[in-house]
């Protein structure tokens, strides 16, 4: 409860927080905006009165008061050990100041390190029913989530892991999802089974659209066409490039078996590019695709056991060209067994990582055409449990890499390799019965791990320094 004595003026302001006087300035409150409680104290237009000091009593702990006000001071957010997180989330929550206690964790960089990762919560789905085996999982910018359970929804989760309202698809099974920004969703469905193609604008048939992270709602659907001609291509992978020209991605699939990848902008929604190749191109159904800032090009992989052989493409949008392709195509029987089914580009653009269904490693050079994979031996993987050999084509290994460190899943742990030949360093292993991990990803400062028996998702942070 806030009382104030006096209105606001533009100078000192008094504050009894608790018990506990703090005395700082209307502009320190302002910058706090005039849509927080705190802003609003000392906004003109809320408050009416001689401009003269105030002194406010609000009935709050003043222990977390000082954090925030803190913060808004100097932009930077120390937490000192007797202050909880779930204390000063609560509090941040009342001020109206959350959003801006999770900017400052991120601000200088996300503090993220695979070596030091500790499990901060594992966060329970619908379980194992008929139709919600785990999907996908994605990092949001701010530290929250989403989860794909099969095809009937997809659940969102804010950087509190609480959740929020579930962006329903009509049973259209998701394909793929990313993050445009902390509040804006970009999904990938293909068409339910006997839909027929509504028209009536609804979001339930598949295809690609832009959905609210906060409230669910569908608030774009992208077009697809070729040579002028609307397609009725079904989209697959994501990815999203937000550094250059803010574009949109997604690799697609005609029903006559065609492929290519689209380009969208992702301000204006209106599609700006379409990468085709006919049919038995080594483009193929890519089930993953990732940005390289470096080279601005396109990764494009189709990996086995979706297909019989595994290819690799770097796209050149602007030159209309492969610039760089691998695939496994004719690969000597004695190492038929290292077919590809991840592949993940390297933070330094010179190398892509692959791993296989026996949870080998292997490194393919961008910089040049020659050669086949280097499988290395010493950075093989934890070896499967009896349960996992069990496991769903599903939960075949994952990779991604994060600050100069390379991380691979295998059965229920996420492995971390770091240093310049990917020593293994760390092993997250977390939920107990979980079953195996059928996809991880890295972002906001977390590493989200999504088990397939129980459809239970694991949460790992980096505890932040100590502060002296």
């Amino acid at each position: 409860m806030c009382t104030p004595a006096a209105a606001a003026g533009r100078g000192r302001v008094r504050l009894n927080v608790g018990g506990k006087v703090f005395e700082t300035t209307a502009a320190t409150l302002s910058s706090a905006g005039r849509d927080t409680m705190l802003g609003a104290m000392v906004d003109a237009s809320w408050n009416a009165g001689p401009a003269a000091a105030a002194e406010y009593f609000i009935d709050r702990d003043p222990a977390c008061f000082a954090v925030l006000l803190d913060l808004l001071r100097t932009g930077a957010l120390s937490v000192p050990p007797h202050v909880s997180e779930r204390a000063l989330c609560r509090e941040a929550l009342y001020y109206g100041l959350l959003d801006r206690v999770r900017a400052a964790r991120l601000e200088d960089g996300d503090g993220f390190d695979g070596d030091r990762l500790r499990l901060a919560a594992s966060v329970p789905g619908p379980g194992r029913a008929p139709g919600h085996d785990g999907t996908a999982v994605r990092a949001a910018p701010d530290g929250g989530c989403c989860v794909a359970h099969g095809g009937a929804l997809v659940r969102v989760y804010n950087w509190m892991l609480e959740e929020r309202p579930p962006v329903h698809l009509d049973h259209a099974p998701v394909n793929d999802a990313a993050y445009l920004d902390a509040s804006t969703l970009l999904l990938a469905a293909r068409e339910r089974p006997g839909s027929g193609g509504r028209r009536d604008g609804h979001h339930g048939n598949g295809g690609l659209a832009v959905f609210s992270a906060l409230t669910g709602e569908i608030r774009h659907r992208f077009r697809v066409t070729h040579d002028k001609q609307p397609r009725p291509f079904t989209p697959g992978a994501l990815a999203f490039d937000d550094r250059q020209n803010s574009k949109i991605f997604a690799s697609c699939k005609g029903r006559l078996n065609e492929y290519g990848v689209g380009a969208w902008d992702a301000t204006t929604g209106q599609q700006t590019d379409f990468f085709y190749e006919p049919p038995g191109c080594a483009l193929g159904d890519a089930d993953k695709l990732q940005w390289l800032e470096g080279t601005s090009t396109l990764m494009a992989a189709t990996m086995f056991p979706r297909t019989d052989s595994s290819f690799i493409s770097v796209l050149d949008f602007r030159a209309k060209d492969v610039a760089w392709s691998w695939s496994d195509v004719g690969t000597p029987a004695s190492l038929e067994d290292k077919h590809a089914v991840h592949a993940v580009a390297m933070d330094d653009g010179r190398s892509v990582c692959v791993v296989n269904q026996y949870d080998d490693l292997g490194f393919l050079d961008l910089r040049s055409n020659a050669g086949g994979v280097r499988w290395r031996s010493r950075s093989k993987l934890l070896r499967k449990t009896k349960k996992a050999m069990h496991a769903e084509e599903t939960c075949y290994p994952k990779l991604a890499a994060h600050g100069g460190q390379l991380f691979a899943s295998t059965d229920d742990a996420v492995s971390v390799f770091s240093g310049p030949d990917h020593a293994l360093t760390s092993t997250l292993r977390g939920s107990d019965g979980g079953g195996a991990i059928c996809d991880f990803s890295i972002g906001g400062g977390r590493l989200f791990a999504l088990h397939n028996e129980e459809n239970v998702f694991d949460v790992w942070e980096t505890p932040p320094p100590p502060i002296i």
